[in-house]
């Protein structure tokens, strides 16, 4: 009798970690050599979701503002610093999560802000939940099960005479070569030719970003280190990274804003993912050197498990409507002494009204 609840302990060990030695995915072995990535995923796919709902919130709240019979501007609005508030710390979790996990596993995971934000909008937002959102969501919940599975383990440390050494390293010094080629080509026809498509615009924001991410990586990692007692700020490279994060960042933005006063926001969020998880991946590659042990069939599912993010992204956002604030507008007949000799509503495609005459001048013309 005493043998089943033996055996029934030694597999409880060896499936949750206990004392028992095994191979599940929380045994001891396997949780003390991903603790730290693990962290790393765990703040990261926290930080995405708090994005998502900060925005959805932003947006509550400016919806709130334009029903007002005396709108407010929206910085007086506390809701609206609430999502603000919600935002940064999301932003700033991301960045710290930089620090504990690899680039090729918490660039990725960015898709959760985009499906969080489809279902939340149900929510807070009462949309329809359409199919599009469930078959969306499921495979990019499947995709990121997959890409954090079969993620590169680095658990090298990250400190600054690594990340000079890097610098320096050939294959990122032809990596930045090209990067820098294939930019001024791209800038040239943006701003010599004219050429404003979401394509370029876009993949100059990926070009940017892969610089950003790197260096959010180094700065990240070097902090860590230095509250673990291992001093790595007083390093030039350290403010070297800052100043590059910042400048590319800025630039960034700059672009991304560009492409959303251009084109519709359902186009630009999953091509902008698709074009910088990409960058960042490749940049993790060739700069932190993520997946040079790694196996052949680790590599095949982590890039399967980025392509189900790809299409469960695209899923969500086809065909996805814009919703635009309704704007109340006076009712031109009741003005005295005024004749609406236009339309009363307006073209689609223009902010006119129609023409407001004085009447006396419309009977002279009459006559």
């Amino acid at each position: 009798m005493g043998i089943l609840p033996v055996l029934e302990w030694a597999s409880w060990n060896i499936s949750f970690g206990g004392p028992a030695t095994g191979s599940g995915p929380l045994s001891g072995p396997w949780y003390s050599t991903h603790k730290t990535q693990l962290l790393g995923v765990l703040l990261a796919a926290a930080s995405n979701f708090l994005i998502s709902v900060s925005l959805n919130i932003q947006k509550c709240a400016h919806l709130r503002l334009a029903c007002q019979t005396e709108p407010k501007p929206y910085y007086m609005s506390k809701l609206w610093w609430c999502g603000i508030t919600l935002l940064g710390l999301g932003e700033a979790g991301n960045f710290t999560a930089y620090g504990f996990a690899p680039i090729a596993l918490v660039a990725p995971l960015g898709c959760v802000s985009v499906i969080g934000s489809a279902f939340i909008s149900v929510l807070f937002l009462k949309k329809t939940m359409r199919a599009a959102d469930i078959l969306g969501g499921t495979l990019t919940v499947t995709g990121t099960y997959l890409l954090v599975t079969f993620a590169p383990n680095v658990s090298q440390e990250l400190t600054a005479r690594r990340v000079q050494n890097y610098l320096v390293s050939w294959p990122f010094l032809v990596y930045l070569i090209l990067e820098i080629i294939i930019f001024c080509l791209l800038l040239y026809f943006y701003k010599r030719k004219a050429v404003k498509h979401i394509m370029v615009l876009l993949m100059m924001v990926a070009l940017l970003a892969s610089l950003t991410v790197i260096a959010v990586k180094a700065v990240a990692s070097m902090i860590t280190l230095s509250a673990k007692g291992k001093m790595q700020l007083t390093y030039p490279v350290f403010y070297i990274m800052i100043v590059l994060m910042a400048t590319s960042c800025a630039f960034q933005v700059k672009f991304l804003n560009q492409a959303t006063h251009l084109y519709k926001v359902t186009a630009v969020v999953p091509i902008n993912f698709v074009f910088f998880t990409t960058s960042a991946i490749i940049s993790g590659v060739v700069f932190y050197r993520e997946f040079q042990s790694a196996a052949l069939l680790n590599v095949f599912m982590f890039l399967f498990g980025c392509l189900l993010s790809f299409l469960g992204v695209f899923v969500i956002a086809r065909n996805k409507k814009e919703e635009h604030l309704q704007i109340p507008f006076i009712d031109y007949g009741h003005i005295p002494g005024q004749k609406l000799t236009g339309k009363i509503q307006p073209d689609s495609h223009s902010s006119c009204y129609g023409t407001l005459n004085n009447e006396d001048d419309s009977v002279k013309s009459q006559s």
